[in-house]
């Protein structure tokens, strides 16, 4: 008869839903967790049904927050004149930790995938369009992925941008630091190309 704990199996295989996670890995997480004193499972399960309560999307850039607006979009020091557009939640947390980028942003919340049935009206496009109306915006960075659906999502945002005058621009996309030039593909040495600068 094989090792079974029904209530383990059940703990590992919630871990196993996570991202990226396998099922050894589910396997050592569930044992990790139950190895610790009670009351970190305790507070590890109320962080995570708090979190679940308690975060939302912002009611202006629809980036996470644990308030109406948040801490980005009510921040009076940030440049208002630049919003950079991106996927997800995730992807503002990766440039605040670069803590260079003043700007805004705007999180459309996925991009233009008709493969699964996600159109314009299912990304907050309408948003944006509404957040750029007053005219203080005079800048748009779009920093959607380099893939397919990716580069689909910022060119029609951006024709759709285009007739308010604004200026719109693209994250460069090349070689990375300490990359190889003869392991690039022909496409990103010919974005590394005319995103050349002048030194």
């Amino acid at each position: 008869m094989a090792y079974n704990i029904v209530t383990f199996n059940e703990l590992a295989a919630q871990f196993e839903r996570l991202p990226s996670i396998g099922k050894k890995t589910a396997q050592r997480l569930a044992l990790f967790v139950l190895e610790q004193p009670k009351d970190y499972a305790v507070r590890f399960a109320n962080a995570l049904t708090e979190a679940k309560d308690k975060i939302h999307h912002c009611k202006i850039c629809s980036a996470l927050t644990d308030t109406e607006v948040c801490s980005i979009c009510s921040d009076t020091l940030r440049d208002k004149s630049v919003i950079c557009v991106v996927e997800s939640a995730k992807d503002v947390m990766a440039f605040e930790r670069m803590r260079e980028y003043r700007g805004l942003y705007h999180v459309l919340n996925g991009v233009i995938s008709p493969l699964d049935g996600i159109g314009p009206d299912k990304l907050k496009i309408k948003e944006l369009l509404s957040r750029l109306a007053d005219g203080t915006v005079t800048e748009v960075i779009m920093a959607t992925n380099p893939t397919v659906e990716g580069e689909a999502t910022a060119s029609y945002i951006s024709r759709l941008i285009k007739p308010m005058g604004l200026k719109i621009t693209r994250l460069a996309y090349g070689i990375p630091v300490g990359g190889d030039l003869e392991y690039a593909d022909s496409v990103t040495l010919l974005r590394a190309l005319d995103g050349r600068n002048e030194l």
